[in-house]
């Protein structure tokens, strides 16, 4: 593929990750009021939420055999368009098995566009072979600020309704466009059956899979905080520091603009520590932000913290996700991807259940808790981390 298609093509798919980040924002930022109208207690709607993770695993199960029989790039455009559509569903919404199913319709399309626009991008990577998939990710983190920060500016002028209404009008405006771009391109064939260079360990790699699974918990220890962060952070804000409804939002853009300044410098914070020591330090800065975030009793200090658990977090997905990739190719970033998502999605109402057991800023502190293990996990991997 000429290298002008290169460029649009990862221009269409840098625009279809920072949408995704938008639409997504632009849900989370509403959620306590959601809550509010449906009346439902944490564990009420923690339950709600999981109609989120269920739709998205069940998709994600699928997404991958349509991506081969379609091609990634339709799967994109079609589960976008649906994404868009679905996310003005829940404010119309009264009750909470209502609320549940319309986020089962969500969580389905998020799912779907997650694995479809990520194979997309690993298929250019590959053609390219240039390490730019942070960059993917860091558009994803861009739209999520963007999203949150003008949930925050409307959240009091806006209704729920009007508000994700108008993101559906957008969403829907940039796939049609997005999509046309990327429906021009075929994915860019890479050569992955290449035969091994000199050095290089011939054995088969699913000997490694163990490695791989590891390296997937890291990611899945990474999504798991951003998941928490979107569902549960400005609920934190409002309900247990008495936040308005514009700061409690500008709490999940401090976080997204943290994690996108982090991504965005990820390659040449990688190119100094290495990446066993970027997972040590991002892993233990974020335990600390996040500590500081749940626990603080003054919300000055809680966005604080929400800001240094964002650039803890910024670069163990895509850190995570190279290395399953090199150790298990196609495959292991397959399942990393996979494992990190899981934790985004089931995270959330993880924490709702432990909301009413517990208190809600007790429940967060497992996201510390995890980055933790992310930590201990470069610590006990640095070897094969730098390989």
């Amino acid at each position: 593929m000429p290298g002008r298609e290169l460029v649009g093509l990862r221009v269409a798919i840098t625009a279809f990750f920072a949408l995704d980040g938008f639409i997504f924002s632009g849900w989370v930022v509403r959620i306590p009021d959601i809550k509010h109208q449906t009346h439902a207690s944490a564990g009420a709607l923690g339950l709600a939420l999981l109609g989120v993770s269920a739709g998205a695993v069940l998709t994600m199960t699928m997404t991958g055999r349509l991506c081969r029989r379609y091609g990634s790039h339709p799967v994109t455009v079609v589960c976008m368009a649906v994404l868009a559509l679905s996310v003005a569903l829940p404010p119309l919404t009264r009750s909470v098995a209502a609320l549940g199913a319309v986020l089962l319709l969500f969580g389905a399309a998020y799912g779907g566009v997650n694995v479809a626009f990520n194979s997309a991008a690993v298929d250019l990577v590959a053609a390219v072979r240039r390490p730019i998939m942070p960059s993917f990710h860091a558009a994803f983190s861009l739209g999520g600020m963007v999203g949150a920060g003008l949930g925050g500016l409307v959240a009091g002028h806006l209704s729920p309704t009007r508000h994700l209404l108008g993101i559906t009008v957008v969403g829907l405006l940039v796939t049609a466009v997005a999509g046309r771009a990327l429906l021009r391109y075929e994915p860019p064939a890479a050569d992955r059956a290449r035969p091994p260079e000199a050095g290089e360990d011939p054995a088969p790699r699913g000997g490694r899979r163990g490695l791989v699974v590891v390296f997937g918990l890291v990611a899945l220890c990474t999504a798991y905080g951003e998941g928490a962060m979107a569902d549960w952070g400005a609920l934190h804000l409002k309900q247990d520091l008495t936040a308005s409804a514009g700061t409690a939002a500008a709490g999940y853009a401090c976080f997204t603009l943290a994690m996108t300044i982090g991504r965005l410098t990820g390659s040449a914070l990688l190119a100094r520590l290495g990446r066993a020591r970027t997972v040590i330090a991002g892993g233990s800065v974020a335990t600390a932000g996040m500590l500081l975030g749940s626990l603080a009793p003054s919300l000055w200090a809680a966005l604080a913290g929400f800001a240094v658990t964002g650039l803890g977090l910024a670069n163990l997905f895509p850190v995570a996700v190279e290395r399953a990739g090199a150790l298990a190719g196609p495959s292991g970033v397959a399942v990393a991807s996979t494992l990190g998502y899981g934790g985004m999605l089931l995270g959330p109402p993880t924490i709702g259940f432990m909301a009413d057991w517990f208190s809600l800023p007790t429940a967060l502190t497992s996201v510390a808790a995890l980055a933790a293990v992310a930590a201990v996990i470069g610590v006990a991997t640095r070897r094969v981390m730098n390989g």
